[in-house]
């Protein structure tokens, strides 16, 4: 069972020390006073067997488990330990040739360290783990990492892969076993039936129900539209809508409905109906979200596409109308020359326009060739108009599918959605006398008043339902309006804690933020605190000299705020603890930060060159000196500060490891040490 999970040379693996990062083996390979004096010689224990001890003590922590093979442990973590232990490296070698010295010194550094050995209940507790784990992730080696990483949080040293994976694949079992049953009472006889029929190939659409839910739309048309709408129905038809999965955890229904998406109908059919049956069941769930918010996301992109190519075709006209009108602005041009000539006399100014100066003949063609005025839109809708019959198409469909919900803001909104809706179930043409306008826009209103003045009823059903698209469309964008339902168009309220869930927070909050749990206590209070405060106002706007006065028009003027002042105790104590900093030369602070760490190096000439010679080093130290002392970093908190930077940046730069400023912070300890 082993193997199905891990080849045999991943096995093998496991079983020994893998390769250590520099970070690990200064973590974990770092002996503490107490360590050494518990690996000391006693009883007998010589080099190669402290130096064995040492090695099982560090790696317990680091995997979990120490490997038989102690002496094949990575050359640098021996090296490192037996330096700590002023031992000979190389007597590694010689260690744990009786299995004994081994089993017995892992069992004193378990004793140590306080981990215990896998044992019938810390496996029972390691399967409940697994068992949490596979409802949520189903991948094997995920939950062997996951089944690890348990262990050593538990301090519980890890027993052989072997025994690890078995129990990765039985907690895998186990929740499969326990995903149907919790989905038992919506697996019906109707039910597994029609899940079944999912995978049947369907001779209207030429494929199997499932896969046409998988397949989603390839551009925002209304026959895509339409599709979409088909889908909705027919999952709704199943129930889908109204189905409960939550006693499954968020992950394990996303895996399942992944998973079918992912199969062929062949492959589920073969499968065992208590695996079977899941998958079809949560992608069925899921497809009812998917659907619904994929119906409105075409509806919005269909519309707005239409509405974008409407503002193309105004452009387009109002390019056009520019052009025929040169003739027009050039008569203005000469108008308004001869009218507000002073050298004209006023009795001269007619003669003028309609004899040699302008003429008849061209004043008649100007008006002959004048347009009508345009609407405040520039005539956008009206170019939207010219695809009614198009978004007719799909957009009673949609309305007819879904339905809307918002806020008081979308109140008329709505209320003209559902009007609209009869409207199409109905077949009416009218508009109802009472159908509300207040949502539509300045700019769209003049379409209504004038179709309505004109009684153009066509007209003005036209520009209705224009507007109240549109506005549903902008709803669902800023949130005003959402689907029940939908994941993507969701209320944004259901992001917000429920009253259920903020009354047993609300008193912690309160007294945090120090503000009065009883709503009408705070109200009282807010309402003396404003009474106060508009007190001082009438007061201050009496005396006519604050910040805050009214000028000989009436009107309010207030002063710029000045800056907050520094209270006087807060510079005294800058002052205090800038004395107590020792002082600290910041060009001999650099020089050896470079000789121990060698940062200067770090950087880039501008000609790519990395050669340094003493001058420009010097130089380079002179610059730093200079940023620093203009900026008044000149004690030693301000010289620790400015080195931090460098080698900071260094780091980031990837120039610049984390031994070196390992080696900084000695160097910085060190001269605190000296000055202090």
């Amino acid at each position: 069972m082993a193997t199905q999970v891990f080849a045999d040379e991943e096995l093998a693996r496991l079983r020994e020390f893998p390769e250590v990062s520099r970070e690990e083996l200064f973590r974990f390979f770092t002996l503490t006073p107490a360590d050494i004096a518990f690996v000391a010689p006693v009883r007998g224990r010589g080099p190669a067997d402290r130096l064995g001890l040492s090695v099982a003590l560090c790696t317990l922590p680091w995997l979990g488990f120490v490997p038989d093979k102690v002496a094949a442990a990575p050359p640098v973590v021996v090296a490192r330990l037996a330096d700590q232990l002023k031992v000979d490296a190389s007597l590694i070698r010689s260690y744990g040739k009786r299995a004994q010295t081994c089993t017995e010194h892992l069992r004193l550094a378990a004793q140590y360290l306080g981990w215990r050995s896998a044992g019938a209940l810390e496996l029972k507790e390691l399967d409940e783990f697994l068992l949490a784990r596979a409802m949520e992730h189903d991948s094997p080696t995920l939950l062997f990492r996951l089944g690890c990483e348990y262990l050593i949080s538990a301090r519980v040293i890890r027993p052989s892969p072997d025994t690890v994976v078995r129990r990765v694949v039985h907690a895998r079992e186990q929740a499969q076993r326990e995903t149907y049953d919790r989905l038992a009472h919506e697996l019906t006889p109707q039910r597994c039936a029609e899940l079944d029929g999912l995978l049947v190939t369907d001779a209207s659409i030429r494929m199997s129900r499932l896969r046409w839910l998988s397949t989603g739309p390839v551009e925002a048309s209304a026959a895509a539209v339409r599709n979409e709408v088909e889908k909705l129905g027919f999952v709704r038809s199943l129930g889908a809508d109204t189905l409960d999965l939550s006693v499954l955890p968020a992950e394990r229904r996303r895996f399942l409905a992944t998973l079918g998406r992912h199969l062929t109908p062949q492959a589920l059919e073969r499968r065992d109906p208590q695996r079977r049956y899941p998958i079809l069941l949560t992608v069925l769930a899921q497809s009812a979200a998917d659907v619904l918010d994929e119906v409105v996301a075409l509806f919005d992109q269909a519309l707005s596409g239409k509405f974008s190519a409407a503002e193309n075709r105004m452009l387009a006209e109002l390019a056009e109308r520019g052009k025929t009108g040169e003739d027009r602005q050039a008569l203005l041009d000469e108008l308004l020359s001869i009218i507000i000539d002073p050298q004209i006399p006023d009795e001269d100014v007619g003669g003028l326009i309609r004899g040699e100066g302008i003429g008849w003949e061209r004043l008649r063609a100007a008006i002959a060739q004048a347009q009508p005025r345009l609407p405040r839109d520039h005539g956008h809708l009206a170019a939207l108009d010219s695809s009614y019959s198009y978004l007719r198409k799909f957009t009673p469909a949609v309305l007819s599918a879904v339905r809307f919900a918002g806020g008081t803001a979308a109140t008329e909104l709505l209320i003209a959605v559902d009007m609209l809706r009869e409207l199409n179930a109905t077949g009416r043409r009218k508009v109802f006398d009472d159908a509300p306008t207040g949502f539509v826009p300045t700019k769209w209103r003049g379409y209504l008043d004038e179709a309505r003045k004109s009684g153009n009823t066509v007209a003005y059903r036209h520009y209705w339902e224009l507007c109240v698209l549109l506005g549903l469309r902008d709803g669902l964008r800023t949130g005003d309006v959402f689907v029940p339902g939908s994941r993507r168009y969701a209320d944004p309220a259901a992001y917000l804690l429920t009253p259920e869930q903020w009354e047993p927070q609300r008193g912690e909050f309160c007294r945090l933020v120090d503000k009065r749990a009883d709503p009408a206590a705070a109200l009282a209070a807010l309402t003396d605190e404003w009474h106060t405060a508009v007190a001082e106002l009438e007061k201050m706007l009496t005396t006519g000299d604050g910040p805050v006065r009214l000028d000989e028009a009436g009107d309010l003027v207030i002063s710029p705020l000045t800056a907050e002042d520094i209270p006087t105790e807060a510079i005294e104590l800058k002052a205090e603890l800038t004395e107590i900093l020792p002082y600290a030369p910041i060009v001999s602070l650099l020089i050896e930060l470079d000789k121990r760490t060698g940062y200067l190096d770090c950087f880039t000439h501008a000609g790519g060159k990395q050669t340094r010679s003493p001058e420009l080093k010097r130089n380079l130290i002179a610059v730093l000196l200079a940023y620093s002392t203009n900026l008044g970093l000149t004690n030693m908190a301000a010289a620790s500060g400015i080195s931090y930077d460098i080698l900071a940046w260094t780091a980031r730069s990837g120039t610049c490891g984390r031994e070196t400023l390992r080696a900084v912070n000695l160097v910085i300890i060190g001269y605190h040490a000296g000055c202090c």
